[in-house]
């Protein structure tokens, strides 16, 4: 099976494939995961108010996000964002957004639905008394969530964020679709270029394999640290 696998094409480009496509892939995941877990944070708050139509909203989008396939999302945000960026300023021409700033949109708005129901697991999960208590301190709704409910909400659901950002670096990968130079985007040009489809398609499988599971492993040591027993 091996007899024609060609090991020089992975040694030649791989310092190409982590410094421009892994970097590409890091520097996405990382920036879609904080804007992601602020506005989860925002719409788990959302989801939980005693408004009816703030928690209709916040309901509303989360089960639309969850429900159509990210591939899609970002073929609509790459084709719409820059329309709706010249109907908001009122240009007559599209706004050129770009494909990295169209994508970073694409996960922020998308893995926030993700998060949102993680966030709102985590804020459930602290005893409403300590809501209560943080009321009787003379707090405001703000200053309880902030002080008492978000931190011990974070910290319960760290593992979990961080098992959702793993799935988040598995699915930048779909920006390929755009032709962007993420990881697999690289190894797909090595791959035409030097027609050696099975090394390099082989080698991303690998690389990912390794650093996803060596990340998951790191998660489940991490859950039985912090979480915060009762």
């Amino acid at each position: 099976m091996f007899a024609n696998f060609d090991f020089d094409v992975i040694q030649r480009s791989w310092v190409y494939l982590f410094t421009t496509g892994m970097s590409f892939t890091l520097k996405l995941t990382l920036l879609a995961m904080l804007g992601g877990i602020f506005l989860g944070t925002l719409l788990a708050m959302m989801r939980l108010s005693h408004h009816k139509w703030i928690a209709f909203i916040a309901t509303t989008y989360v089960n639309l996000m969850r429900s159509v396939p990210l591939v899609l999302v970002i073929f609509w945000f790459y084709f719409l964002v820059p329309y709706i960026g010249a109907w908001i300023i009122g240009s007559d021409t599209p706004v050129q957004v770009g494909a990295f700033s169209s994508s970073l949109i694409t996960f922020v708005l998308f893995e926030a639905a993700y998060y949102c129901e993680i966030m709102r697991s985590g804020i459930q999960s602290i005893p409403r008394g300590q809501i209560w208590a943080g009321y009787a301190l003379g707090m405001n709704y703000w200053q309880t969530m902030g002080n008492i409910v978000l931190p011990q909400a974070f910290r319960n659901m760290i593992p979990v964020l961080l098992t959702q950002t793993i799935v988040l670096f598995q699915d930048v990968s779909l920006v390929y679709v755009l032709s962007i130079t993420d990881f697999v985007g690289a190894a797909s040009k090595v791959a035409q270029r030097d027609g050696r489809l099975v090394e390099m398609y082989s080698f991303v499988a690998v690389v990912y394999f390794l650093l996803c599971y060596g990340l998951s492993s790191l998660v489940r040591k991490l859950q039985q640290r912090v979480a915060i027993i009762r």
